[in-house]
C-alpha cells in the first residue's frame, strides 16, 4: 500500500461498516484504496491516441487491403479488426486468434518480404525497435533504415503509409529499449524522399496530449519523448 493512499483508509472502514450494517456478507477482505481518487480511465499517452486516431483514419479511407507491421495487438490491431480485416506481420510469434478479421504472418521486416503490395500499411511505435535485439530480432544498427525501405516497397502507387515513433530533440539510441528521432529525420530517408508525400502529421507531446493535423514545425521545440504520427501517400 502506497503512503499516499493511507488517507483513504477511513473511507474503506466507513464503507465496510455500512456494508455490514445493511446485512452484507464479506467472504474475504481485499482492501483497495488506490481507486478512490482515480478518474474513469486514461485518455492520454502515445498508444491511446495513435491507436484510436490511425484506426479512424483507416476507417475513413476504406482501403481494399490493410497490412500492419508490428503494432500493438491489444490496441491498434483490435480497433481495426472490430470493423474490417487486417493482416498482421511481426518478428515474434502470435497465438492463434479466434477473431476472423485478424490474420497473421511471422516475418522480419528488416528483410524484404513477399507480401504483395497493399494500398494501406501501418507500422505504429515499432520501427524504433528494429535491429536492437529487444524482440529477438538480429542486431542491426541500420535496422530502422532497412525497415522503412521495406515498408515503402510494400505500398502500392497511390497507397497510404501510417508510421509513428518516438520524437525528441535529436536522433538517439536508448539501447536496447528504442530509438528516438528528431521530428524531421524521417524526411531524410531516401525511400521517403523518392516515393512518399506527407498527407498529414499529428503528434503526442511529453504530457501525453494529442495535437491533431498540425505541422512538423509546430512541434514543441523542447519535446523530449513525444510520438510523431505520420500519414504518407505514395506518389510514384
Amino acid at each position: 500500500m502506497k503512503p499516499k493512499h493511507l488517507k483513504y483508509l477511513w473511507k474503506f472502514y466507513k464503507d465496510k461498516k455500512q456494508w455490514l450494517e445493511q446485512g452484507g456478507k464479506i467472504t474475504r477482505q481485499f482492501r483497495i484504496l488506490s481507486d478512490y481518487a482515480d478518474s474513469a480511465g486514461i485518455v492520454k499517452g502515445h498508444y491511446f491516441h495513435q491507436d484510436l486516431l490511425v484506426a479512424r483514419l483507416i476507417h475513413d479511407h476504406n482501403p481494399k487491403r490493410h497490412i500492419d507491421i508490428a503494432s500493438r495487438i491489444d490496441g491498434f490491431v483490435a480497433h481495426v479488426a472490430s470493423y474490417r480485416e487486417i493482416e498482421v506481420v511481426d518478428v515474434r510469434p502470435l497465438p492463434k486468434s479466434e477473431h476472423e478479421n485478424i490474420t497473421f504472418r511471422q516475418a522480419d521486416l528488416m528483410n524484404a518480404q513477399d507480401l504483395g503490395q497493399t494500398d494501406s500499411l501501418s507500422c505504429l511505435h515499432a520501427i524504433e525497435h528494429f535491429g536492437l535485439g529487444r524482440y529477438t530480432d538480429p542486431i542491426d544498427i541500420n535496422g530502422h533504415i532497412k525497415g522503412i525501405t521495406n515498408l515503402v516497397s510494400l505500398v502500392s502507387k497511390g497507397g497510404r503509409l501510417y508510421i509513428s515513433f518516438p520524437i525528441g530533440q535529436a536522433d538517439e539510441v536508448h539501447f536496447n529499449a528504442h530509438r528516438v528521432f528528431h521530428v524531421t529525420s524521417i524526411f531524410d530517408h531516401p525511400s521517403i524522399q523518392q516515393h512518399m508525400t506527407l498527407q498529414r502529421f499529428d503528434y503526442v507531446n511529453d504530457s501525453g496530449d494529442l495535437h491533431l493535423d498540425t505541422s512538423v514545425t509546430e512541434v514543441d521545440k523542447a519535446i523530449k519523448y513525444g510520438c510523431g504520427i505520420y500519414t504518407f501517400d505514395k506518389s510514384n
